[in-house]
């Protein structure tokens, strides 16, 4: 998910969990649309109150790939347009204030606009667990192709994770920068240690 889109969440956050009801319609058409999984649906489901639910679902979205806040928001189209035309009207404010993953990384400027190498990639691959389906998402890869990274490589999960850094890179051509990459692991609140010495 873009940055932008991720504060504009975070500071709608208490207003949404308010305002919403998110049950039937908003989360059936986000499994619809291969936003959430099933068992995100079960576990957003299980919360006991629609606040919970609403809050556990605004947690879970900005994980879920660049698609996801745009279906959102068309979840929200038929039975809760005032606050679909809201977030629309802070989208279209020039100045959010998004952290830049510069501030936060530490990493040169020269780096942030190469293109990954090999090295990099697998060093990251290695350090990355749970939440590299979250970080490919985000960075556009498809489900599909998710699976057959887990398909293709049952027994590693380096390979799996590597396979799929290496599919984002040639599918991006010179746009797959480290900065790219960057942005993806802060929307899916990767620690910065985690990168120590990636792209040194």
């Amino acid at each position: 998910m873009d940055p932008r889109h991720k504060e504009i969440l975070r500071k709608h956050r208490l207003d949404l969990s308010n305002q919403i009801l998110i049950d039937d319609t908003i989360v059936q058409f986000l499994y619809q649309e291969n936003i959430l999984t099933e068992s995100q649906v079960d576990e957003i489901q299980s919360q006991i109150s629609n606040k919970k639910k609403t809050l556990r679902l605004l947690d879970i979205l900005p994980t879920r790939g660049p698609r996801a806040f745009g279906t959102f928001l068309n979840s929200l189209e038929e039975e809760f347009t005032w606050v679909r035309d809201k977030l629309l009207q802070n989208l279209e404010q020039p100045n959010v204030p998004v952290q830049s993953p510069t501030d936060e990384w530490n990493i040169p400027e020269v780096t942030l606009r190469a293109v990954p190498s090999d090295r990099q990639l697998s060093r990251l691959a290695s350090r990355l667990g749970s939440e590299w389906e979250s970080v490919l998402l985000d960075l556009g890869l498809s489900t599909g192709a998710l699976y057959r990274c887990r398909a293709d490589h049952p027994l590693s999960l380096h390979g799996q994770v590597l396979a799929g850094l290496i599919q984002w890179r040639q599918s991006q051509g010179r746009s797959a920068t480290v900065h790219r990459l960057l942005q993806s692991l802060q929307s899916t609140d990767v620690h910065p240690s985690t990168l120590d010495e990636v792209f040194q």
